[in-house]
């Protein structure tokens, strides 16, 4: 199946996913959009993120993609089940399978999940873990300012640790956690902050390599894996500020991207850079 496999996010968050897919899954075309004129999305209220989600899910649906991940928390909370029911391709997200990570972890039972706003006022964490094991506890904290602080590139230094270390504060209490999720894509891009802020008794879990494991299961089953042998130019889109995103991506990534366009989802144009 030459179709290339769409990837959806608030903003440069979801790039710690497509990592993980690229690397697990090399054969395949990856296309990734990031709304990172509107992130954050945690803030927003449910209606507009739900908006704002279906406008990058019909972009990447004009390119013919065979599978979607959502690989945003609050995207993911909001809209997934209603992505399912309605697209025709599968979909994923990124809680379910950051969720099993953790429950895999897990010694004692006592959770923590950091998230955006949106993702931990929906609840969606505790609700995916209890429905697994309801003697799990769970402990939330929104996280606002490390979105922001993320999509701007600044990922180490003095005052990235101070704002890890402020916001993280209330963390200090959640007596026994002994795994704490980064609900937030973006988190990973500063998981050696906040390790170092909870301590190394703590296991950090983000979603990304469990999420690619599950694509790749769910490619099979539908007997869509990519079985030719030229490797992919993957392709990245982003509708805000272009030397920002390529900054982060090419911080996070191996080699260099290669294809970046800056596009408007309202007027669907775009223009290559």
């Amino acid at each position: 199946m030459h179709q290339p496999i769409g990837v959806i996010d608030s903003g440069v968050g979801g790039l710690t996913v497509a990592r993980e897919l690229m690397r697990q899954l090399p054969k395949e075309k990856f296309i990734y959009l990031g709304d990172t004129q509107r992130c954050p999305y945690g803030p927003r209220p449910k209606e507009q993120v739900k908006r704002y989600t279906w406008q990058m899910v019909h972009y990447l649906l004009d390119k013919d993609i065979k599978m979607l991940i959502v690989a945003c928390n609050t995207a993911t909370a909001y809209t997934l089940q209603e992505l399912q029911s309605t697209l025709s391709i599968p979909v994923i997200g990124v809680i379910e399978p950051g969720v099993r990570a953790a429950i895999k972890s897990s010694q004692n039972k006592q959770i923590g999940v950091i998230g955006t706003e949106g993702t931990i006022s929906s609840e969606a964490y505790p609700h995916a873990l209890k429905a697994v094991d309801h003697t799990i506890s769970v402990d939330g904290l929104a996280c606002p300012p490390f979105v922001p602080m993320i999509e701007n590139g600044i990922l180490s230094g003095e005052e990235a640790q101070m704002i890890v270390s402020e916001t993280l504060q209330p963390l200090k209490n959640a007596s026994g956690m002994d795994t704490l999720i980064l609900g937030c894509t973006h988190y990973p891009l500063i998981k050696h902050l906040v390790q170092a802020q909870v301590g190394p008794g703590i296991q950090v879990i983000s979603s990304g390599e469990e999420t690619a494991r599950e694509v790749s299961l769910i490619l099979a089953y539908h007997g869509l894996l990519e079985q030719g042998n030229i490797l992919p130019v993957h392709e990245f889109y982003t509708t805000g500020d272009m030397d920002k995103f390529r900054q982060v991506a090419n911080s996070w990534f191996d080699t260099p991207i290669q294809v970046l366009e800056l596009v408007s989802l309202d007027t669907k144009q775009s223009s290559a850079k």
